[in-house]
């Protein structure tokens, strides 16, 4: 099939990757425009450009895919499909219908559940023990298109939200591909998402806050599905501390938000009567390193109450 495929971050790749050296062509490749990076804003292109460009396929970049150029451009290419995996932008109706087999499109959750921009930290931080990907034909709605195929994946107890992404964009290449050729074989069937639909809502740093009135378990989930954007994070002296790396810790009858351990990690006492057992952390102005490394620099009495 002669495929437009759009994405935009690293996520993306393999996907576009796998299509391109399929049996498929990928005659364009659409991404968001390129952006100012780091702390001299650097322009930086988007990693499926970069990918793109290394194949010598033609990049499009439009500020907005409403105003007919978009349209415009996948006419002249008439593509037998769209594929769609992480743009960043919400397809108007003219391009859903573009193409003969449609918009398809490669969804980190398994739909209805965690429709919306981050699927994969988010699942994380609330706790699930299994998501997987969703290939489904694009409607004008969010993620809310009939289904092609699913894969299920378990999530690993101590499992991050940076492997997680690593592990679903080899599944989600493999998984396109499998859709694609099913459905240019007319041997797949679309069906109806079922079930209660939930959202996972754009990540931003201030939900990252950790509330050590919450349980241990809750805390631990979010210091996995922040990681590692935008980091998991509570405060001491006044200073940013960032959490890396954590386990659920023992009993203690301390009020939540207090230090119950100094010895090699730094416990702090969560809502539920366990404590927060922090392993690797990045204060604000240093480097990363363990908390037993922290704190033979820095101390920290027992009852020190954090966020004061």
């Amino acid at each position: 099939m002669k495929i437009v495929f759009m994405g935009t971050p690293d996520y993306a790749v393999k996907t576009l990757e796998a299509l391109i050296k399929s049996e498929h062509t990928v005659a364009a490749v659409f991404a968001q425009p390129d952006k100012p990076v780091g702390r001299k804003q650097i322009l930086t292109p988007p990693p499926v450009k970069v990918c793109a460009e290394s194949y010598n396929i033609p990049v499009y970049q439009p500020n907005s895919v409403r105003t007919g150029e978009a349209l415009e451009i996948i006419n002249s290419i008439n593509p037998d499909v769209i594929v769609v995996v992480a743009y960043g932008k919400i397809l108007p109706k003219e391009i859903l219908k573009a193409a003969k087999f449609g918009c398809v499109n490669g969804h980190a959750s398994l739909l209805p559940k965690y429709r919306g921009a981050s699927p994969i930290q988010w699942c994380i931080v609330q706790g699930e023990t299994e998501t997987g990907i969703t290939t489904m034909l694009m409607d004008e709605g969010m993620d809310t298109g009939d289904i092609l195929e699913t894969v299920t994946v378990k999530i690993g107890d101590n499992e991050t939200a940076e492997e997680l992404f690593e592990r679903l964009s080899s599944i989600s290449a493999d998984l396109m591909l499998s859709t694609l050729n099913k459905l240019e074989k007319g041997e797949i069937s679309p069906k109806k998402q079922e079930g209660e639909a939930t959202y996972a809502p754009i990540i931003k740093k201030e939900m990252a806050l950790l509330d050590f009135n919450k349980s241990a378990k809750v805390l631990f989930d979010a210091v996995r599905g922040y990681y590692s954007w935008p980091c998991a994070y509570f405060f001491m002296d006044g200073k940013r501390i960032k959490v890396i790396k954590a386990a659920v810790g023992g009993k203690t009858d301390k009020t939540a938000g207090t230090v119950v351990g100094n010895s090699g990690v730094l416990s702090i006492a969560c809502g539920d009567g366990y404590s927060l057992d922090i392993l690797t952390l990045q204060a604000e102005g240093s480097k990363m390193m363990d908390a037993k490394q922290y704190l033979c620099g820095k101390q920290i009495p027992i009852g020190t109450v954090v966020g004061e």
